[in-house]
């Protein structure tokens, strides 16, 4: 007999793809924004990310890292975002705490080696140059914890963060090892379609002028004079041109209808507009 509408199984939403493996930041941040039962697509590069957000058969869309208030901006991934058609419809700001980790029963005399991704690693640098660990860099943090987990090692320790040690029942040894303590990452929320957002009060747009003297000015001007914070501007070469440059520029604003004035102003005073997406803005978790 066949199933009614009624009694008909409903299909689970598909999975986001994510850089890295289960139990990374990226993880944590598809999490922070669509819930803790969201599922994921791991993926092994950034490039791998776009491609599969974009393919409506396996994904609802990606989260991918932009920038990091250490590190800066991570270029390639805003050339990704500029050269694929997806659209940004929310961020996330993630910090991003460090911790060591072992399997149950291992104490710090126990360690020996330290297995991490470099930057893991490198952000860490003050806590473990007071042992004489050796260190081993891995592809991923997360993957460094399933991995000791998986062999039951009694003398090597990882660096993840705690979702990690909570996905391989590990044991946080020494929480929170990392150098810089206020360390945040921004990760953005990428889908094929736009809709609608309540609240929507800022917007990434990617522009470039035809470079006459003052330009650049007069259209940064334009968006002061509406009353919208630029609280991003990226510069980025032209590919096949004579170093000339685009831009990449996010936008804060507190009513719509602001945003709707700018934006017609912009198509005015600019060579090229695209707007890669309106959402709402992140919030700093603590």
């Amino acid at each position: 007999m066949s199933k009614t509408k009624k009694d008909a199984v409903p299909v689970p939403p598909k999975p986001l793809a994510i850089q890295g493996y289960e139990g990374s930041f990226h993880q944590v941040a598809a999490r922070q924004f669509f819930g803790k039962q969201v599922d994921i697509l791991p993926c092994a590069t950034f490039t791998d990310v776009i491609r599969e957000a974009g393919n409506s058969k396996k994904t609802q869309g990606g989260v991918m890292a932009i920038e990091n208030s250490i590190a800066g901006s991570i270029l390639a991934n805003y050339n990704l975002l500029q050269k694929s058609n997806l659209i940004v419809t929310g961020e996330v700001y993630l910090q991003i705490d460090q911790h060591l980790m072992v399997n149950p029963g291992v104490k710090l005399v126990d360690i020996r080696e330290v297995h991490s991704h470099p930057m893991a690693l490198l952000q860490c640098t003050e806590y473990l140059k007071r042992h004489p660990w050796k260190l081993i860099e891995t592809e991923d943090t997360a993957l460094s914890a399933k991995h000791v987990h998986q062999r039951k090692s009694k003398h090597i320790a990882a660096i993840a963060g705690a979702l990690a040690a909570e996905l391989f029942g590990m044991n946080i040894i020494a929480p929170n090892i990392h150098d810089v303590k206020n360390n945040y990452t921004r990760f953005l929320i990428l889908q094929r379609h736009a809709s609608e957002i309540t609240g929507a009060n800022k917007a990434s747009i990617s522009f470039h002028t035809d470079h006459s003297k003052g330009r650049l000015a007069q259209v940064l001007t334009l968006i002061a004079v509406h009353g919208i914070n630029l609280s991003k501007l990226q510069s980025f070469p032209i590919a096949g041109s004579r170093f000339r440059y685009g831009f990449h520029a996010d936008l804060e604003f507190e009513a719509l209808d602001q945003y709707e004035a700018v934006t017609q102003e912009l198509k005015k005073n600019t060579e090229y507009l695209r707007i890669l997406g309106v959402y709402k803005k992140g919030k700093f978790n603590s």
